[in-house]
């Protein structure tokens, strides 16, 4: 089990359960008690991010209490007229490639009135495992198609018929960041679903309200709004972890920590630095 991949990141941000110990599928999300929800929602106006926007964050891996910098994750979006283009890279360190090397690539295509996505692009070296897979969206017709492999040229096509407003592992951290947390209640679970390696997976993220004065490794202070994921009991997590995701409490949304343990040791993922957001860091209320 690599814990440092790229999709973990997203994973860690994302909260996606896993297969529980049995073997079983995890039981879908129930819909949320107050306020919206992102899995009845086809379409949202984006209200948090631009173009030019840029993202990276660096991972972090504990072990016997040495925090261990591992890598760094950069988002980018990129404007194409009618669509966002989201590009995500995640990277080891030279230093820590001697243990594993992770090079990996996402791209998704968002169609800009409703942010959901149109092309998810997934290329992914880690370790020695290879895996290529683009996939296309037929929103309207409510259906996929699949292209996937060792590598691009060896793909093999999947069609699938898929849910309402179907989102990839990008294009809902992004739709995520433009929900009306306002008129969340502490507690509050918000079901989401997303499509990933050709399967549709239920998501629960329960909102714990604002935290003040959080403090980011090598970022500062920043005032939060907390989320506790629901974790399924695994190979990556084991019976009551909870896993801490720190959200700036300003107009940009963006995740500034992840806090998560896992069978062996921990991990995390902080804020390195930004640029071309959409609204002034008013979050940020200090140096470390």
């Amino acid at each position: 089990m690599n814990p440092f991949g790229l999709k973990f990141l997203l994973l860690l941000m994302l909260a996606l359960p896993g297969a529980r110990p049995d073997g079983s599928a995890p039981a879908p999300a129930p819909a949320a008690q107050n306020g919206g929800s992102v899995a009845d929602v086809c379409g949202i106006d984006n209200t948090t991010f631009r173009a030019g926007e840029q993202i990276v964050y660096k991972l972090y891996y504990n072990w016997n209490f040495v925090w261990l910098p591992a890598g760094e994750v950069t988002f980018n979006v990129h404007d194409l007229e009618n669509q966002y283009r989201i590009t995500v890279r995640g990277r080891t360190y030279p230093s820590y490639e001697w243990f594993y090397k992770v090079t990996d690539n996402y791209t998704s295509y968002l169609d800009k009135e409703t942010l959901l996505p149109q092309i998810h692009i997934k290329d992914i070296q880690e370790g020695g495992y290879q895996r290529y897979d683009r996939t296309t969206f037929y929103q309207d017709e409510q259906r996929i198609v699949s292209h996937r492999g060792k590598t691009r040229q060896d793909t093999k096509p999947k069609y699938m018929d898929v849910d309402p407003c179907m989102h990839d592992l990008i294009s809902i951290i992004y739709f995520a960041r433009n929900l009306d947390y306002a008129s969340l209640q502490p507690k509050q679970e918000i079901p989401i679903k997303i499509l990933m390696d050709q399967e549709m997976h239920p998501l629960k993220i329960r909102y714990l309200g604002p935290e003040p004065d959080v403090k980011v490794k090598g970022s500062g202070r920043f005032n939060t709004l907390r989320f506790s994921p629901q974790l399924i009991t695994g190979e990556l997590f084991k019976e009551g972890d909870e896993m801490k995701i720190y959200v700036s409490n300003d107009r940009n949304k963006i995740p500034v920590m992840i806090e998560s343990p896992v069978t062996v040791g921990s991990v995390k993922a902080v804020l390195k630095s930004y640029k071309g957001l959409r609204y002034p860091m008013e979050a940020k209320v200090g140096e470390e």
